[in-house]
């Protein structure tokens, strides 16, 4: 009877450790098939037959189908505009197409290097065997741009370029077919290459000698030279593709969350770190991200926490300036009322020295409680500022709490060696079940409250000044328009607003973000310099101190 009473005893304790096994087993196999999934979603996107990923490419259409493929699979509700995809135009403005050559005395020169074709160049091939000295009818001519500059040093409305167009209107009336300017003096001279341009196309061939190409090949101002020129420009407009799923559980507030799946292509631009013409795959960047989003989604279509709804944005063109998460923020394809915003973007390199950063932790007071309550053995880095160089920033600047995972730079950013095989999956795997905990923590706490954060100027190119601004990428103009100022920084105490468009920092004019970099690095701390800005029509000029 005893021996009875102890089966009968025990029968709860080996029932809850047979339970407890099971348990155990089931998580350990559901470990092993995410990691196996995470693979495999990596492997593909970041194949080399997808090309790198570049926006508006073949092999950005083939990880947009791959993504799509998923979701249905998985079941979930597209909530593009046509389907799960939502189009949007991108217009980079004027390039130099490889068809443009200058050869003088048979040597070809290099071009940006050694001269620039100016954007509002007529499109022509023209020969010629002129000399700088004479100006010969059915031959190029040459303008030195010192004497003009000198005049007009002291003079804030010269506009070199409208200065240029009328010279080349006057010398085609002369018999001129195409027209050289170079500038011989130490004056800066701001000429460049106005991918914005907008006015109208001069007659002849207009082309801006370097100072390194004028005196390379045009040393001797009594010779004739040789001269080969075709002149070819053209507009990029191409087509971005955002990818947009829903799971709806009639809630009243919906969380976003999002990745960018694009990448470099083959690197052949200012953001790779490497050079050649070689593929950028971007295991890291945002594969990673990218299949981090899908087994997310999975997880949440599975058991999602009952008082939000789930919005699963995938951005296209974010390696162009964010520019899929502003076209959706600014156009969303669902009308929604926002909760937060969770971004993942390189969250597949988790290591002991590539911890786990999570930013935007001040942009909520319920952040804080939120992360109290996650237990893990995930060991992260906060951050509190609320942008930054990647998607979430783009809500963060519509009042909205954010979230960003990040795991951290690494010697193969932006570089062809981003491959698939120096992911850590397992601990990707952990993000992802992390990010899942994060939404059930947040689920009870209805719609968080926002707060604006001290934010530093954040970007991959470092320098010793900053304005504290944050560019618009997608302005088409001349100049550089801003989406907003970083608090306490130079351009909040100057009173610069939202919309402004920059123009000028003391000598040196910009006409694009690239030109405004170029501008800001001639600049160092405590140096004084005057910065012009266009406001609506008005146009101000600030003193200020970096």
């Amino acid at each position: 009877m005893k021996k009875l009473l102890l089966f009968l005893l025990l029968i709860p304790i080996l029932s809850f450790s047979q339970s407890k096994r099971k348990k155990r087993i089931a998580e350990e196999k559901a470990n092993a098939e995410l990691v196996t999934r995470l693979n495999a979603h990596i492997q593909y996107l970041a194949d080399d037959k997808l090309e790198g990923r570049m926006t508006g490419t073949r092999g950005e259409e083939l990880a947009l189908q791959y993504i799509i493929d998923q979701y249905k699979q998985i079941g979930i509700e597209p909530q593009g505009t046509k389907g799960y995809i939502q189009e949007f135009e991108i217009n980079e403005g004027k390039q130099i197409n490889a068809g443009t050559l200058l050869k003088v005395d048979d040597k070809i020169l290099k071009p940006k290097e050694e001269y620039i074709p100016l954007a509002f160049s007529a499109l022509k091939t023209v020969t010629g065997n002129p000399a700088i000295a004479l100006s010969e009818t059915k031959q190029p001519w040459f303008k030195d741009l010192k004497e003009v500059l000198e005049e007009n040093k002291n003079n804030p409305h010269f506009d070199i370029d409208e200065e240029i167009s009328k010279t080349a209107k006057k010398v085609e009336a002369k018999g001129a077919t195409a027209l050289f300017v170079y500038n011989s003096s130490s004056i800066t001279d701001n000429v460049q290459f106005n991918k914005n341009d907008k006015t109208a196309t001069a007659g002849i061939p207009v082309i801006y000698l370097t100072k390194d190409g004028f005196q390379k090949h045009f040393y001797d101002n009594g010779a004739t030279f040789s001269i080969e020129l075709s002149v070819s420009l053209s507009e990029k407009i191409f087509t971005g593709k955002n990818i947009a799923g829903f799971i709806n559980n009639h809630a009243a507030n919906t969380v976003i969350l999002g990745a960018h799946y694009d990448h470099l292509g083959y690197g052949d631009n200012a953001k790779a770190l490497d050079t050649g013409h070689v593929i950028h795959n971007g295991a890291d960047d945002n594969a990673s991200g990218t299949a981090a989003l899908i087994e997310l989604a999975r997880m949440l279509k599975k058991s999602a926490p009952a008082n939000n709804n789930y919005l699963l944005l995938h951005f296209s063109a974010e390696e162009l300036g964010l520019l899929g998460s502003k076209y959706w923020a600014d156009h969303p394809s669902i009308t929604i009322t926002p909760n937060y915003m969770i971004n993942m973007d390189m969250v597949g390199r988790y290591d002991t020295a590539h911890k786990l950063t999570i930013g935007g932790y001040g942009t909520s007071p319920v952040w804080g409680e939120v992360f109290a309550k996650e237990k893990n053995n995930l060991i992260f880095k906060f951050d509190s500022t609320g942008s930054g160089p990647s998607d979430h920033a783009t809500f963060y600047r519509k009042d909205m709490p954010v979230l960003f995972l990040f795991t951290g730079s690494h010697s193969d950013y932006h570089k062809a060696t981003d491959d698939w095989d120096k992911i850590n999956y397992d601990t990707e795997k952990d993000i992802v079940k992390f990010v899942y905990h994060i939404i059930e923590a947040a689920d009870s706490k209805g719609k968080l409250p926002f707060t604006k954060t001290r934010d530093t100027q954040t970007g991959k190119r470092t320098f010793t000044v900053s304005l504290g601004v944050i560019p618009d990428y997608g302005y088409t103009g001349t100049g550089m328009r801003i989406d907003g100022v970083s608090p306490g920084k130079l351009a909040e105490k100057t009173g610069l607003q939202a919309g402004d468009i920059l123009l000028q920092l003391g000598d040196y004019k910009f006409v694009d973000v690239s030109s405004y970099m170029m501008a800001l690095g001639k600049f160092n701390k405590g140096d004084k310099t005057r910065l012009r800005v266009k406001r609506g029509n008005e146009e101000k000029v600030y003193d200020i101190v970096f």
